[in-house]
């Protein structure tokens, strides 16, 4: 309809029977509409709902470690933490240090950084080792990775 001042805009939609929507307020100059106000409303919902939809939450998992943990529970301890990467979660490892453990950090270093070396083909540090209280974590995250393309079947 062109460029028009608000009263005229307002009586051009009165005299249709809708609604004088702002469209674009940032717009110089503001991008208005003559339309039903309701089923403005009603297109951007569904259109929040859709996009709500295909978000991805991202949840943070953790594993908690003694210093002296055995290699079968180690192990054990690494599937998770794998299948979390894989699954597109971040994970946390801590290793908790109880009474006089906290003496030996460097043990707890060293099990974190066995399982950054692990992990190292399918995920990366988000932050590295730090305390926090009686416990030493990291956070790591899964590496971005694309989907395998199907191949076409040959016949």
């Amino acid at each position: 309809m062109g460029i028009m001042t608000v009263p005229e805009a307002l009586e051009k939609a009165q005299s249709v029977g809708l609604d004088l929507v702002e469209v674009a307020p940032k717009a110089d100059p503001p991008v208005c509409k003559v339309m039903d106000y309701g089923k403005f409303r009603y297109q951007q919902q569904k259109r929040a709902h859709e996009a709500k939809k295909k978000q991805s939450v991202i949840q943070i998992k953790e594993v908690k470690v003694r210093p002296k943990i055995d290699d079968h529970d180690y192990e054990f301890k690494l599937q998770h933490v794998r299948r979390f990467l894989t699954d597109g979660d971040k994970a946390k490892v801590s290793v908790w240090f109880r009474g006089r453990e906290i003496v030996h950090k460097d043990l707890g270093q060293k099990i974190l950084e066995r399982f950054i070396a692990d992990t190292d083909d399918i995920g990366e540090v988000e932050s590295l080792p730090r305390m926090e209280g009686r416990n030493m974590t990291i956070t790591l995250t899964g590496k971005a990775h694309k989907p395998e393309k199907k191949k076409p079947k040959e016949e």
